[in-house]
């Protein structure tokens, strides 16, 4: 490993974290031109030719875009791309200050350490480090550290896709957040996301008649009957989906084979999904599911008034095949009796979308993970939240979700991290991602 980058990488990783780019879902929130300006001032007079968009009527809400043009217009363009957005915190609940990037035993705590600013920071000094080499390739390297990826991307990799595409004419893309070793057996898998489930986020809107909060009896209260919808969607089971990405994950785990073998079976995987553990149950069950989460509840407007309107806003994440008449299909199956008197208001949505392994780029990942790992083996895995990935899917390139961490850094440890409190990484893993980054980017592009 060379130390000198990987101080690089965790450097850029705290100043990252302290830049404190929390989206909340709002237009003003962000402001990633932050870390836009940080990336731009660390890789200006490297050679790279660089270029900063930002949407209209979003201002602060900025990505870059930097090149390494290749030699052969034939050749493939490889997308590098992190987004440099956090999710909110409550420092309360946090044993460190969530935006000090602290270095404290070998680990860069803060918010975003692992998802994802460890992968935006290491692919950057990756990419300065390739181009104070004068390194040419035959094809072309695109690093994008985008916007937005936390509500959605539109305003980030979503916006750049759609309005400068010629900015990154990618053929493939590495993105989050594969790289996670697990033992089976004698053999140890590395995971590499080739696909991810669809977001339909809806917002339901119950009706009521407004009245005196002292004469409930037979009132048309919004409040309970959202009280009910709420109920009912944490009650919906839809049938599941089992396909050959699941069945291959089933294989890696350690379980009784009855179990795994009812775990891969349609008819019998929601039974066998009750007597998991439960970390690995929540896994199981949105792997193989269409998922309904109400998570937001806003209506009454005052305590002696019986309110008419709620709202109440749903997580919904889709299985492939699962399209906007499918969605609409299971929110009437589930609400029942109730669905005539909801309205249905669109917030965001994202098919499901998958790439296929065996490419090119798919035996490049895999002779890099065998270089640090000898032996192991690359684990195509979907995953069950969203990534800007399908930005890129839809426009016809090969998305892999990718990095390599230290064999400390379990699937367990990176999903208690993910969105929670304490989230850290070691520099071990920082380390072996920014290698990992030249190393595909040399064997990939030549």
């Amino acid at each position: 490993m060379n130390d000198a980058l990987t101080g690089q990488t965790v450097e850029l990783l705290q100043h990252m974290i302290r830049n404190q780019c929390v989206n909340d879902g709002s237009i003003a929130s962000g402001q990633e031109v932050r870390t836009t300006d940080l990336l731009r001032a660390y890789l200006e007079g490297s050679g790279l030719d660089l270029e900063v968009y930002e949407p209209d009527g979003a201002p602060g809400r900025k990505s870059l875009v930097a090149r390494i043009e290749g030699t052969d217009p034939a050749a493939p363009t490889l997308c590098l791309m992190g987004h440099t957005d956090v999710v909110p915190v409550t420092p309360a609940t946090w044993t460190r200050d969530p935006f000090g990037g602290e270095l404290v035993n070998g680990e860069v705590w803060g918010r975003g350490a692992v998802d994802m600013l460890n992968l935006t920071a290491s692919q950057a000094v990756a990419l300065k480090a390739l181009a104070r080499r004068g390194w040419r390739p035959r094809g072309t390297l695109v690093y994008l550290a985008c916007a937005d990826e936390e509500a959605g991307g539109t305003l980030g990799a979503g916006h750049v896709c759609k309005r400068h595409w010629d900015a990154l004419r990618a053929d493939y893309l590495l993105t989050e957040n594969g790289g996670i070793g697990s033992q089976h057996g004698d053999e140890l898998n590395v995971t590499v996301h080739v696909g991810e489930k669809g977001v339909a986020w809806r917002r339901l809107r119950v009706k009521g008649t407004p009245g005196h909060g002292s004469m409930p009896y037979g009132a048309n209260n919004a409040l309970i009957k959202a009280a009910q919808v709420v109920s009912r969607l944490a009650d919906y089971r839809p049938s599941p989906y089992v396909d050959e990405l699941w069945r291959a994950f089933v294989e890696t785990l350690h379980l009784d084979p009855a179990v795994k073998e009812a775990l891969a079976d349609p008819s019998r995987v929601d039974e066998a999904i009750e007597g998991l553990a439960p970390a690995l149950a929540k896994l199981s069950w949105s792997a193989t599911h269409t998922t309904f989460s109400p998570n937001v509840c806003h209506g009454g407007v005052k305590t002696n008034v019986i309110p008419d309107a709620v709202d109440v806003e749903v997580d919904i994440r889709t299985v492939p095949g699962d399209n906007e008449d499918e969605v609409r299909r299971h929110l009437d199956k589930a609400l029942g009796g109730l669905a005539e008197e909801i309205e249905v208001e669109k917030l965001f949505s994202k098919p499901a979308s998958t790439s296929p392994t065996g490419t090119p780029l798919w035996h490049v990942l895999g002779r890099v993970v065998d270089t640090h790992y000898p032996g192991a083996k690359l684990l195509p895995k979907m995953i069950v939240g969203f990534t800007d990935a399908p930005y890129f899917r839809e426009k016809g390139a090969v998305a892999y979700g990718f990095g390599l961490f230290s064999r400390t850094l379990t699937a367990e440890a990176m999903s208690g991290r993910f969105h929670g409190n304490d989230e850290r990484i070691d520099v071990e893993s920082l380390a072996l991602t920014t290698q990992a980054w030249i190393e595909v980017c040399e064997q990939f592009l030549g």
